[in-house]
């Protein structure tokens, strides 16, 4: 019996990035990496063949990854958001959002491409509406999902061997869509929204296809909801 295929989910304590580890748990062995260790053990629990990885993604080592030899699927779906004005964030704000939306993910990939190689494996950025268009006080999250794209883009031609696909969520309710709400002063109505299943089972798509196919870029909006 071949051994399932392995796949690293980063926050996947909650909302996307726990959907998109339910979506891959009945065929793969899934690494769930987050802050929270409660939360991913509880969903670490409801997954056939799933570990939890808690750790904070800015400070990851070649040390936190060594006894990662093979690795079939990586999702990025950790992310921050300031919100604000560019009159008013400050600079660390902006480094914040960079740090963990952009530097840490190519830090993790570049820790984790001897495994990838090894398999040739697959990366998803899960990448945001934000990463199209900018919007007033969304600068800083924008200019970090702009980078990201460029990363995935970049990491396609450099590493051939590789799937890497980008997915561009509209609003989805999860709990940062609920913050977000709140900043924005509007009500937070999930019904408007997308699932974070929806988004999951887009990523599975991406992941699923045959061998032949490289699923690029993936755009989702809600259906007839808000467009960004």
């Amino acid at each position: 019996m071949n051994e399932r295929p392995t796949a690293l989910v980063t926050g996947a304590s909650r909302g996307i990035g726990a959907a998109v580890a339910e979506a891959l748990g009945p065929t793969h062995h899934v690494i769930l990496n987050g802050r929270d260790e409660e939360s991913l053990a509880a969903v670490a629990a409801g997954l056939p063949a799933a570990r939890v990885w808690p750790a904070e993604l800015t400070g990851v080592t070649e040390a936190d990854v060594a006894g990662i030899e093979r690795l079939d699927v990586l999702v990025h779906s950790a992310g921050i958001n300031r919100m604000g004005r560019i009159a008013d964030l400050p600079a660390a704000a902006w480094r914040e959002t960079l740090e963990v939306n952009v530097v840490a993910v190519a830090e993790l990939t570049r820790l984790l491409l001897p495994a990838l190689r090894r398999a040739e494996g697959h990366v998803v950025c899960v990448n945001s509406g934000s990463g199209q268009r900018a919007n007033p006080e969304w600068g800083a999250y924008a200019a970090s999902k702009f980078a990201l794209k460029a990363f995935a883009d970049a990491l396609r031609l450099e590493e051939p061997r590789l799937r890497v696909t980008t997915v561009y969520p509209g609003r989805t309710a999860t709990d940062m869509q609920r913050e977000l709400r709140s900043y924005e002063g509007g009500e937070f109505e999930p019904e408007k929204y997308l699932t974070p299943q929806s988004v999951a089972r887009a990523v599975l798509a991406a992941v699923t296809a045959g061998p032949d196919a490289h699923l690029t870029e993936l755009t989702l909006r809600p259906r007839g909801g808000p467009v960004n």
